[in-house]
């Protein structure tokens, strides 16, 4: 992934369910064009910070044993709350399923106690090396990436069995 919406890992209970943080800064470059004169994350990044949550518990559920994790769907996706510079997204995801190869998971997203998104997600997870046995060092780069991604946010990750 070429950036990451992620900023934090608040709670975790490896195989069942993830909460994470994302504060919203006026910096962001995507703010200047989503809108103007009224600066709100857009809902498709809205999403994505539900989608790198659900990737995570994937991720510390199964040991980083897959390099890629991609959105295989979301459905009855509901937006509420604006998020804006200054306001921090809380998103919770809930697993339904991790399975070997694709996850289905409940995400449900708040600010400020509203809620900002409702959504339910499926995800797909696989190694390079299944469809091209030359990439397996790649797999074994993005990996290491990743877990060193993991001990940026997951400083003071409340962790429950």
């Amino acid at each position: 992934m070429k950036f990451m919406l992620v900023d934090k890992i608040d709670k975790l209970v490896p195989g069942q369910e993830i909460t994470v943080s994302k504060n919203l800064s006026l910096a962001e470059e995507y703010l200047a064009d989503h809108f103007p004169s009224f600066p709100v994350l857009p809902g498709v990044l809205i999403l994505q910070v539900a989608v790198e949550a659900a990737s995570w518990l994937v991720r510390l559920t199964n040991d980083f044993s897959h390099s890629m994790l991609v959105l295989k769907g979301a459905r009855q996706v509901r937006y509420g709350n604006f998020v804006s510079p200054g306001q921090c997204l809380q998103v919770n995801v809930k697993a339904k399923e991790i399975g070997p190869d694709n996850s289905s998971f409940q995400a449900m997203g708040t600010t400020q106690g509203i809620r900002a998104l409702q959504a339910n997600l499926q995800l797909s997870h696989f190694n390079l090396i299944d469809k091209n046995p030359a990439a397996g060092q790649i797999d074994q780069r993005i990996i290491e990436h990743l877990r060193q991604q993991y001990q940026l946010i997951a400083a003071d990750v409340d962790e429950t069995d």
